[in-house]
């Protein structure tokens, strides 16, 4: 069953005598469903940057594509009442979970306001449902002593044969990604360090894809920006989504910003890349395609999305310097010279600096 198909499940209030639909959690709740579980299940709540890297840790999960499935109730004034968030991982497979899926339910908590009306029930079981039709079959959580009956309630049991071991820091030998076995630069290290700890210690950084238009005297086609002063004019293009890959997002961005359609297949005009900086944390990664020249009637049936653009405009390439910031215009500059000499450009100076 599609997780966008679920039925909203009911639960009635006891005490009020309403009922609240239970309804699966989207990449819109996520930060209400980390400030949930800081709030009323973790010893010390998060700080607001905390809160904010776990919510921007959360949202691609929650995507379609993502691991994470989570159910929640809202309350009257639109808050989250309830919420429970289970993450879905891989094991070796058993009789018991043999399709070798398992879930922990990372979160469970209601507001205080609406306790003992039996949606923190509503919505774990909405969620073990949910990932049972998902063939995941093993299942694990952590139970404070006063939520242990409800766990039970619903087949969860606790096992004496196991001790709660936990360790936050790697050990000191294996900190850098140079004393990981098995990784580049590792092979003489001490130690081993678990996938999940070494991904938080190499580069992050976003990715994007942009389309190269000209007109028949291939001159370029920038956008006009509604919302970015510092760089007024732009190639269509824009951010990657989770799950695509990047011609996929030219194509997406082009219909989106344009409604014209990218003639394939692919032709790669240039690599971007840029350091982080003062105004985005991470690097970014860009690719720039080809595509085409376009007639007179095709520019001016270009459909621009308001909330983005409201210009699209044919320039001969040195008319476009005086109306750019110098590197916007260093790009722009690589990239024609790599469509009229046929070698694709590697641009490495789109810096974020202290903008």
């Amino acid at each position: 069953m599609s997780r966008d198909k679920m039925p909203a499940l009911i639960v009635g209030s006891p005490d009020a005598g309403q009922r609240s639909p239970v309804r699966a959690a989207t990449p819109a709740d996520a930060e209400s469903i980390v400030r949930m579980r800081s709030e009323y299940i973790l010893s010390e709540p998060w700080s607001e940057e905390w809160i904010q890297r776990c919510t921007t840790e959360l949202v691609p999960r929650l995507s379609a594509s993502g691991d994470a499935r989570a159910f929640v109730i809202d309350a009257p004034d639109g808050s989250m009442a309830a919420c429970a968030l289970g993450l879905i991982h891989p094991v070796l497979p058993a009789p018991a979970y043999p399709k070798g899926l398992a879930a922990r339910v990372h979160a469970v908590a209601t507001c205080p306001d609406f306790r003992r009306r039996g949606y923190a029930r509503a919505v774990l079981t909405a969620l073990v449902e949910q990932l049972h039709t998902e063939h995941v079959t093993l299942f694990e959580l952590h139970a404070s002593e006063e939520a242990a009956p409800l766990y039970r309630d619903l087949g969860f049991s606790s096992s004496a044969a196991l001790m709660r071991m936990t360790r936050t820091e790697a050990p000191a030998s294996v900190s850098e990604p140079s004393a990981v076995r098995g990784l580049p630069g590792g092979s003489e290290g001490p130690g081993w360090m678990p996938p999940e700890v070494y991904a938080e210690t190499v580069l992050k950084a976003t990715c994007f894809a942009c389309v190269y238009f000209t007109d028949e005297d291939d001159r370029p086609l920038q956008l006009h920006s509604v919302y970015s002063p510092a760089h007024p004019w732009q190639l269509v293009g824009g951010t990657m989504d989770p799950g695509e890959r990047p011609f996929g997002t030219a194509v997406r961005e082009c219909r989106e910003e344009t409604g014209q359609t990218v003639p394939g297949p692919p032709r790669l005009l240039a690599t971007v890349y840029g350091l982080p900086g003062a105004q985005w944390p991470y690097s970014t990664l860009g690719l720039v395609f080809d595509g085409g020249r376009l007639t007179a009637e095709q520019i001016r049936n270009i459909t621009l999305d308001p909330r983005e653009h409201d210009e699209a405009r044919v320039l001969p390439l040195a008319e476009w310097e005086a109306l750019m910031p110098p590197r916007d215009f260093a790009r722009l500059s690589a990239v024609a010279e790599a469509r009229r000499t046929g070698v694709a450009a590697y641009f490495d100076a789109w810096d974020w600096g202290t903008e």
